[in-house]
């Protein structure tokens, strides 16, 4: 039976087993053999990682190709207008080329852990949220999303991947689930 384990990555950790300093790789927060990540996240991006022992889950959950849609929640540096919004929701460009589209929409402040380090604050730029959600993975994705439309972002936390969700796994914790592969959202 394939293992299937949903990771909170905290901020500074590397989306890899080896590599990295003290307290900076997946090694150790999980202590799982034979578990890769089904796709990554940015060492200064935190949220939802899924690991596991299977090539074909992990090929379905990280492929673009499976349309798998990832929820992120965005500190954006400003107020994201109308137009900002659209032009996220009809796809942007990008330097290696056009995004799809994707759902984007203003939210509240989402009540999230403490980030540390903390997000800078400036008092005479204001920041909002939005969430964002897209069925591709290229690097840095979002964080250059949020840019092209004038958005810089602050803070980034993967929620969602198809149906696994953040919902109840702390900073740095994990808990085990039933491996199947998720529904794809249309």
């Amino acid at each position: 039976m394939a293992r299937l384990i949903l990771f909170n990555k905290p901020y500074g950790v590397l989306s890899q087993f080896t590599g990295g300093g003290p307290g900076e790789t997946l090694a150790d927060f999980v202590n799982v053999p034979d578990v890769y990540a089904a796709g990554r996240l940015d060492k200064d991006s935190e949220g939802l990682l899924l690991l596991t022992d299977d090539g074909q889950l992990q090929a379905q959950i990280s492929s673009p190709r499976y349309n798998k849609e990832k929820t992120y929640l965005v500190q954006v540096e400003g107020e994201p207008s109308d137009a900002a919004l659209d032009q996220l929701r009809n796809g942007v460009m990008l330097k290696d080329g056009p995004t799809r589209a994707a759902k984007a929409r203003r939210i509240d402040p989402p009540e999230l852990w403490d980030r540390k380090p903390p997000v800078r604050f400036r008092k005479s730029v204001p920041d909002s949220w939005i969430e964002l959600t897209i069925t591709e993975g290229r690097n840095r994705q979002v964080r250059r999303m949020s840019a092209a439309v004038g958005l810089p972002t602050l803070r980034l936390v993967r929620w969602r991947i198809a149906d696994w969700t953040l919902d109840g796994v702390a900073p740095g914790a994990w808990r085990e689930v039933r491996a199947g592969v998720a529904p794809s959202r249309r």
